[in-house]
């Protein structure tokens, strides 16, 4: 992976803000949020859909194993400028579809402005607003996933 590249978006500090944004959302929702940065579509998935790719990310990752399939993945492509927001079945039968793409465009219009960070910091706090209403924390909760941006 070509670090030069994501540092190009964002930071250490950045990092740490978005994973410590994760960690303080996922204390108000039984849900699982994970954020996954990818640098580019590799050659032999090159004609794949983003949101095949964000789909095959959220099962590596493990995101469909979750007890309640109440979790959801932002997927960050950098090369081709890209991201898709990806939410389990558990959380798309509570919240439509346009749903996310409210949340896609308003961290768009952060991206825009080159504020990365900023825009998904955004999204993250939609999304966490969202898990907490429908899938509010319950005592017995278990953090099932790393809160660690992934980098692949």
């Amino acid at each position: 992976m070509n670090k030069e590249l994501i540092y190009q978006y964002f930071s250490d500090d950045d990092f740490l803000r978005i994973s410590s944004k994760i960690k303080e959302l996922e204390k108000t929702t039984s849900g699982e949020i994970c954020v996954s940065i990818k640098e580019k579509k590799s050659f032999w998935k090159k004609n794949k859909s983003l949101r095949s790719l964000a789909e095959a990310e959220f099962i590596r990752l493990g995101i469909k194993k979750t007890k309640e399939h109440t979790g959801v993945l932002v997927f960050i492509l950098l090369k081709e400028r890209q991201f898709y927001v990806l939410a389990d079945s558990g959380i798309n039968e509570k919240a439509p579809e346009k749903t996310w793409d409210a949340i896609k465009e308003e961290m768009q219009g952060f991206f825009q402005k080159g504020e990365f960070c900023k825009g998904v910091v955004h999204g993250l706090d939609h999304i966490g607003k969202i898990l907490s209403e429908h899938f509010p924390i319950r005592p017995d909760d278990v953090n099932e996933l790393s809160n660690k941006v992934v980098f692949n």
